[in-house]
């Protein structure tokens, strides 16, 4: 038996408190220091922590854009060793990023060997590469020693980091960001940064500009890695406007021609963070896959640039269907997410826009300009007091003289003779004898003359909000000639189209040699198709035990649609069919479709028709035969069965709808009454005490209401307008002479 002892005296560090409170403010903290200091950028300098200890880290060692490279290993160590205490491997990941031109609209490192490709390949490790800053990191830390920003203890309390980066240019919008902290994510896009500027400078003279007035200048995103951005502008306007959105971005292709008629396409651009690698991959898995008919044949012929083959299966394919097909198929579309959900100057993570954004940096920027003022001032005030001692000397040179050279303590006996203070006695003493010639003399009064000068201007800005924005203004304009479009760095890559309307489709179908065929769907779901027209069908053979189901005539180049009981509506090419000359195939191994589910009707689509469609509980409505289409396996939901069975789908051939529930109860009304939808349960078609919907059938008016009795027979109603009403009533019982199964025709 186990003997129980009283715990140690632990110095209260032991707390007795339920697990849930300790669990949810520890789990809190968690989320808030993943959420302020590691996932989401700052508004103000558009860095995460990492990042800017990074820049900070470099900058310390003095790899700055002009001097020489130094090891990577050394600035991880740095990083690691005094600002962020996290692994190597992470910080050495932030840092080749920040050099890869790739991944980085504006380089922040620039990186000396092994930093990975646009092929998804890893960078060679820290200890054989090198780094130093860039002109546009250097903007980014331009005054940090001019006290323009605060600054913090580190981790350790030994050494100080800065709490933000003066940040010359947006670059939070111009290079953008991504993270995922807990509870919230970012994902911004990269832009031009001389387009930014622009929208800056028209904030500053015109601050009530809209969103849409700054989009004159930001049109959208700059990647990268160029491609063609397809987002209609209306959507971007959204975007920016809300900060939460997304843009299409494409690939850059040309069409190269080639003997005989032939062509080819190249591939020049993809789109930003897609793996060139692994995009090969993917359009060679399409082809291997049969899911790309159009597609013949890729290869990679990449060198410094972007150089992707694809040759179509077939010349007479249009070039544009082709791309059309693989932007729907593979990676060569994608949808960059926009949530610009950054952290505030107080710290607050919140969703901004675009001009909210830009708001906010040009208040950084004024707040640093600012304080570099006062920090340049405070520099001169104390030069000027310096210079008025040295004056003060000059004009008493001799008796200056005479204290330093007879006098025991000539600091006290100058400070107590000519009111000095202690920095100006320690200025006179400290000046050398050579330094006493009238020429220096003048040069002091000189840099006197100027230094008051300078610093009855920086006193009118301090008190000038307008001079203020005015000189923030001029710095912007001066950082646009390092970032203009006229520079290599700063012209625009990624460029703006309307998606051509292309069928793709339609040059698949092109493909198909047109033929009629007949469609056979046995009772237990076997499907074949023969060639022509099968004109009697009790000649056709089925496995024992099975019968015929649905006989559809069409042709190749038509889509089969098949609508089943749960309410779901499914697609198949009549030309990938098997063929009939055995019993053909299981169609619910072609489709995701169970075997407890029946299949209730089978017709060959056509654009234009509408449907009525119903559910046993008596719902229904018209639906637009385009919106049964579907591309997935899982086919597509349409009707809304609420756990019960859909029970009818039919061509709304005419202008009359006759409903009979299991009550024996039939009820007509006029088509239009039901609703058009593209999905959903729909409106009551009859009201039932008991029972549900057993059937209903489409008719015209002019050509009268029929059925077909228990012998095949079809029966004229001359009478069925005595059983006109409204939708959802109950209806008259069924005329003498109607079925027993309560059937307009024979299941």
């Amino acid at each position: 038996m186990t003997k129980h002892t009283t715990p140690p005296d632990d110095g209260d560090r032991i707390v007795d408190e339920p697990l849930s409170e300790a669990l949810s403010r520890r789990y809190l903290a968690y989320a808030l220091s993943t959420i302020t200091s590691r996932a989401l950028p700052d508004v103000r300098d558009g860095l995460k922590p990492v990042h800017r200890r990074l820049l900070f880290a470099m900058r310390q060692l003095r790899l700055d854009p002009e001097t020489t490279a130094k090891k990577c290993a050394r600035v991880v160590g740095d990083v690691i060793g005094k600002y962020h205490p996290h692994g190597d491997t992470a910080v050495y990941d932030a840092l080749v990023r920040l050099a890869q031109d790739f991944a980085q609209r504006y380089r922040l490192v620039d990186g000396q060997g092994n930093f990975g490709n646009i092929d998804g390949d890893n960078a060679a490790a820290m200890r054989y590469t090198e780094c130093r800053l860039t002109e546009a990191a250097a903007l980014l830390l331009d005054g940090i020693d001019e006290d323009a920003v605060d600054f913090r203890e580190t981790y350790d309390g030994e050494e100080s980091e800065p709490v933000v980066l003066p940040a010359g240019f947006p670059n939070l919008l111009a290079n953008g960001s991504s993270g995922i902290a807990v509870g919230m994510a970012t994902s911004i896009p990269p832009h031009n940064a001389a387009e930014l500027i622009d929208a800056c400078l028209l904030l500053l003279d015109k601050p009530d500009s809209t969103t849409a007035d700054l989009m004159q200048f930001v049109r959208g995103p700059d990647f990268p890695t160029g491609g063609v951005i397809v987002e209609p502008a209306a959507s971007l306007l959204e975007t920016y406007a809300t900060g939460r959105g997304g843009v299409r971005l494409r690939a850059t292709w040309t069409e190269e021609q080639l003997p005989r008629g032939g062509y080819r396409i190249v591939i020049t651009e993809i789109p930003y963070q897609v793996k060139k690698a692994d995009l090969i991959e993917q359009l060679a898995e399409l082809i291997e896959n049969k899911k790309a008919a159009l597609l013949g044949d890729v290869r990679d012929e990449s060198a410094e640039d972007v150089r992707v083959i694809i040759e179509p299966k077939v010349r007479t394919i249009p070039a544009e269907a082709l791309m059309e097909s693989l932007f729907r198929l593979s990676a060569l579309e994608t949808r960059f997410p926009v949530n610009m959900n950054v952290l505030d100057a107080r710290g607050a993570p919140g969703v901004m826009g675009l001009k909210t954004a830009l708001l906010a940096f040009l208040d950084h920027r004024r707040e640093v300009l600012v304080r570099r003022a006062r920090f340049r001032l405070g520099k001169i005030e104390a030069r000027l007091h310096i210079l008025d001692g040295l004056l003060i000397a000059y004009l008493n040179l001799d008796e200056v003289i005479r204290i330093v050279r007879y006098e025991d303590e000539p600091k006290a006996k100058l400070i107590a003779a000519f009111a000095l203070s202690d920095l100006q006695a320690d200025a006179i003493l400290n000046t050398r004898l050579r330094q006493l010639a009238r020429l220096e003399e003048m040069e002091i009064r000189r840099e006197h003359a100027e230094l008051a000068e300078e610093r009855d201007g920086l006193n009118a800005l301090l008190a000038s909000d307008k001079q203020q924005w005015k000189l923030v203004a001029t710095g912007l304009r001066a950082v646009r000639k390092v970032l203009g479009p006229d520079t290599a760095v700063g012209a625009r890559r990624s460029v703006f189209a309307d998606a051509p309307l292309v069928d793709a489709s339609s040059a698949l179908e092109a493909m198909v040699t047109r033929e009629p065929i007949t469609v056979i769907l046995s009772d237990r779901g076997w499907i074949r198709a023969a060639r022509g027209r099968v004109e009697d069908p009790s000649e056709l053979k089925f496995k024992e035990g099975d019968k015929l189901g649905f006989l559809i005539a069409c042709e190749t180049t038509d889509k089969l649609v098949i609508f089943a009981s749960d309410g779901r509506f499914f697609t198949l090419a009549c030309d990938k069919l098997p063929s009939a000359r055995g019993h053909g195939e299981p169609v619910r191994l072609m489709l995701d479709l169970d075997d407890k589910v029946g299949i209730l009707d089978v017709f060959a689509f056509k654009a234009g028709r509408k449907r009525v469609i119903a559910s046993k509980g008596g719902y229904g409505f018209l639906l637009p035969e385009e919106e049964t289409l579907s591309q997935r396996r899982a086919g597509k939901q349409v009707l809304n069965v609420d756990g019960g069975a859909a029970l009818i789908s039919q061509e709304a051939a005419g202008d009359h709808l006759a409903v009979i529930g299991d009550n024996g109860k039939i009820l007509i009304f006029r088509l239009d009454e039901l609703p058009e939808m593209p999905r959903g349960k729909g409106v009551k078609l009859q009201t039932y005490r008991e029972g549900a919907l057993r059937d209903a059938v489409v008719f015209k008016a002019e050509d009268g209401a029929t059925w077909v009795d228990s012998a095949g027979r079809t029966r004229v109603w001359a009478e069925w307008r005595e059983w006109l009403g409204k939708r959802a009533s109950a209806g008259r019982l069924a005329p003498k002479g109607f079925p027993t199964s309560k059937r307009f025709r024979p299941k």
